[in-house]
């Protein structure tokens, strides 16, 4: 069985004003949510309540992609992108060491990792939520259609776990600052 990781995608330019800082194309991913554990959610806004909602972390940049995509991977690229996030970790988070930091990362790298029980070219998805207990994850998976009579609608939805209230709604012109 071959190895798989996310990798950020970006079907359209959105996330570039989605998000302050949006992650390039083609970046090795994880969720990211470790980034929100020290902040109250409720107080995010605009577009680091974004972020928090719907942000995959691309851990070169350190930004964020509305989605991520399974892709196959080496074991030396599984290694590098240990490393790098370990780097990151240091870098953006405070961590004291590569040493103490690895350890987190593979951490991360593997649950990313774990996400991509699917075919290659699989769109992941995720949404984040404030509970009392703490923040929740659902992910979404969408995979591409092949069968001719379903050739009006490129994706469907495979996977959902999600909550069963009502979905929050996103006003993308509010975001950019145009009305």
């Amino acid at each position: 069985m071959a190895l798989k990781l996310p990798r950020t995608i970006r079907l359209d330019p959105s996330d570039t004003f989605v998000y302050s800082r949006a992650a390039e194309p083609g970046e090795w991913a994880v969720a990211g949510t470790f980034l929100f554990f020290n902040t109250d959610p409720d107080t995010l806004t605009g577009k680091g309540r974004q972020a928090f909602r719907a942000g995959i972390l691309g851990i070169d940049s350190f930004g964020w992609s509305t989605l991520a995509v399974v892709t196959e991977a080496s074991a030396q690229e599984r290694a590098a992108a240990v490393e790098r996030l370990a780097e990151q970790l240091v870098a953006q988070c405070g961590a004291p060491d590569l040493d103490t930091a690895r350890p987190a990362a593979e951490e991360e790298i593997a649950f990313a990792q774990s996400l991509c029980d699917h075919p290659p070219n699989t769109l992941l998805a995720l949404h984040r939520a404030s509970e009392q207990t703490g923040i929740r994850e659902s992910f979404r998976t969408l995979h591409q259609k092949v069968s001719r009579l379903d050739m009006a609608t490129a994706f469907r939805v495979i996977e959902i776990d999600e909550e069963d209230g009502p979905m929050e709604e996103l006003d993308i012109r509010a975001l950019t600052g145009k009305h």
